[in-house]
């Protein structure tokens, strides 16, 4: 069981989700460097490879393993709506970057972590999916995360792990549960989806079994994410009640709230492999949400119209 001695966190420097990962694999003792679009040209291949000859552990050095640096994709177009009017460029971040990576590290023999979506279901199951169930993406954000998975698993990266998450909450940068939470301290009522069923993510959570996946060498296709299904009324209800804010929250029907991009009605994911191969069960959302709402609280003036600063 080893971790990369250096890692390389696409999105680690903007994104919600990769500047955790960067924070929580450099305490796991990585050499953790945070990467933006302002570094290299993602859809540049020489300057990528460039790029990773900086990186890489001197040829010279008789302990060299290429498995020593892991390339982490934490870069996506994630603006579900806005990609069915840019399918280019949602296909461009979330299919055609990936598979560069891929094929730069299945020529140099680094590991490869890359993040997906539940989006890639059409929630027909209406029960949790396993890693292996039949993909129906219904948007187009959907379709170009899995032509992503689908370029990397095409490839031979015996150090390949992707993993498929969704809902995501976390520090540093404004998320769903901020959202609502800002809302809340506004308005006296809010109304929200209460027939969409999905998994919330506490990033730091979601970093900590990433570092757990790579530790354990965990290779392929997994879903990862907090315990526990809810709905988006759900979860920002129980938000603004661990807040104590005086806000009502309605429950609506996707119809109430119409959007570009059609979402999955059911997307809950099923974490059986990931808690066998990572060595614990992530612990319920309820419980993270209750850490990164008593954080923002921390931070974030209390009255209203002030913004927070989480």
């Amino acid at each position: 069981m080893s971790l990369p001695k250096k890692a390389l966190i696409f999105g680690g420097k903007n994104g919600l989700l990769g500047r955790t990962l960067t924070t929580a694999l450099d305490a796991a003792g990585v050499n953790s460097v945070p990467v933006a679009g302002a570094d290299v040209d993602y859809f540049d291949a020489d300057a990528l490879d460039e790029f990773l000859d900086g990186h890489e552990p001197p040829l010279e050095d008789e302990n060299y393993d290429p498995a020593d640096l892991c390339l982490v994709n934490a870069v996506a177009y994630t603006q579900v709506d806005k990609a069915e009017d840019e399918p280019e460029e949602a296909y461009r971040l979330n299919a055609a970057f990936p598979a560069l990576l891929g094929v730069l590290a299945e020529e140099r023999g680094h590991r490869l972590v890359h993040f997906s979506t539940d989006f890639v279901f059409d929630g027909a199951k209406n029960a949790p999916y396993l890693p292996g169930d039949a993909t129906n993406p219904l948007s187009v954000y959907g379709a170009s995360k899995l032509a992503g998975e689908e370029a990397l698993l095409g490839l031979e990266l015996p150090g390949l792990l992707i993993l498929r998450t969704s809902w995501l909450f976390g520090p540093g940068k404004m998320n769903f549960v901020q959202r609502m939470l800002e809302l809340a301290a506004e308005r006296p009522e809010l109304s929200v989806v209460a027939d969409q069923h999905g998994s919330p993510s506490y990033t730091p959570d979601l970093a900590a079994l990433a570092v757990a996946l790579l530790r354990n060498n965990a290779t392929g296709l997994l879903h990862a994410a907090n315990s526990g299904p809810a709905t988006w009324h759900e979860l920002a209800a129980a938000a603004i009640e661990m807040a104590k804010r005086p806000c009502r929250v309605n429950a609506i029907p996707t119809s109430g709230y119409p959007t570009r991009a059609k979402r999955p009605p059911y997307s809950v994911l099923d974490l059986g492999e990931t808690a066998r191969l990572a060595g614990f069960v992530p612990r319920p959302w309820r419980e993270a949400l209750a850490e990164y709402v008593a954080g923002y609280l921390a931070v974030a003036p209390a009255r209203t119209g002030q913004p927070p600063q989480a």
